[in-house]
């Protein structure tokens, strides 16, 4: 477009006061805006060379907008022309390849990510669509992948974790435990444990519980300087213990035990510190987990010697949470164990059965309540 040469720019008043509200707009488009104070400036004689600089622009992007305001008026003058030939349409064939290379891990195409990224997408389908006969996809951007997706309801770039149930017997298992629970919670409704010679625990491991000592020593807080305690960032692992417990589903006494390891051997102790505990002429109902060590032919063994004492009700494969003992861990974490600091094994070992004895000298019983309408199904 050729340039006017010194043709000013005449404008009535209306036009400047629209063109000075505009300039001084803070909701405006950046370019409208520029555009507009553009205009004033070459109103009012200043040279396209003293406006650029002014404003930071070029002097053909000042010469382009004066040119335009000449010819066709302020207001085209503050809009883009449109632009020659006609955008390529994304065609119906390469949004669904779009959409399926969404559904793939990245891995499965040569690349090092798990997931997709908006980038990484984009990028693949700027650098395949022509060799896979979608053309119309080779300029895609980010954000029109980002959009194409959103249409879709896809988010490729997350994860939703689910639970699959391999066991064919889930819900029979599942009906299993809670019909214990429904019992428990009736006769307690009924007063009936105390004639009952029945006794109910739910029973788990929590391994790996860490021994972590600290090389410093902890430092108190101080009113009006530290709100906190204050801890050196560096540590000391002494090694990790594991915490075989039971709880009392009528009672909510726990009973623990906090070893090494816990295999067939230790289970067995387990047990026979539970046959100790309760009277000898009680049912013992177990609801446990399906850990090898609870159907170990050690385990199995013992359970011979003491015919009709114990009851195990195993929860299904992948439903552990089923089990009540595991809201008692949950706590323990968020409150006992949390910033837990020892010198050794031996004084978590220590901790932990003190902390045992303080839930107990006020113990209280865990209830479950998500499914138990089905139990009487």
């Amino acid at each position: 477009m050729p340039r006017l040469k010194k043709t000013p720019l005449v404008l009535c008043e209306e036009d400047r006061n629209f063109l000075k509200r505009l300039s001084q707009s803070r909701t405006e488009q950046v370019r409208r805006v520029e555009r507009a104070n553009v205009l004033l400036h070459y109103a009012d004689g200043m040279k396209s060379s003293a406006i650029a600089a002014l404003m930071q622009l070029s002097v053909s992007s000042v010469d382009k907008c004066i040119n335009k305001a000449l010819q066709f008026g302020i207001h085209q003058a503050l809009e883009d022309f449109k632009r020659s030939g006609r955008p390529v349409e994304l065609t119906a064939e390469a949004r669904a390849w779009i959409v399926s290379l969404a559904c793939q891990k990245p891995k499965e195409l040569g690349y090092s990510y798990e997931l997709w990224t908006m980038n990484l997408l984009a990028q693949h389908v700027r650098e395949h669509a022509v060799e896979q006969g979608h053309p119309s996809a080779a300029q895609m951007a980010k954000g029109t992948v980002s959009r194409l997706l959103a249409a879709q309801e896809l988010k490729p770039h997350k994860i939703a974790y689910y639970v699959e149930r391999r066991d064919p017997d889930f819900d029979a298992k599942r009906a299993q435990v809670l019909h214990v629970y429904q019992q428990v919670e009736w006769k307690i409704a009924n007063d009936e444990f105390q004639m009952s010679c029945d006794a109910v625990v739910s029973y788990d491991e929590k391994p790996g519980i860490q021994a972590i000592g600290t090389t410093s020593p902890d430092l108190p807080p101080v009113p009006g300087q530290h709100s906190t305690w204050s801890r050196d960032y560096e540590y000391v692992r002494h090694g990790t213990m594991t915490l075989m417990a039971a709880i009392d589903l009528v009672s909510g006494e726990v009973l623990g035990s906090v070893v090494d390891r816990h295999r067939s051997k230790e289970f067995v102790d387990f047990l026979r510190m539970l046959d100790a505990h309760y009277p000898s002429d009680f049912r013992i109902q177990v609801v446990l987990d399906n850990h090898s060590a609870h159907t170990s032919k050690e385990t199995r063994a013992y359970l011979e010697t003491v015919p009709n004492r114990f009851e195990f009700v195993f929860t299904p494969k992948h439903g552990s949470w089923l089990n009540v003992i595991e809201t008692f861990f949950s706590r323990m974490t968020r409150s006992f164990l949390r910033g837990l600091r020892v010198a050794s094994k031996a004084e978590l070992k220590e901790r932990i059965e003190l902390y045992l004895k303080e839930v107990n000298a006020n113990p209280t019983p865990f209830r479950w309540k998500y499914g138990m309408e089905s139990a009487t199904q």
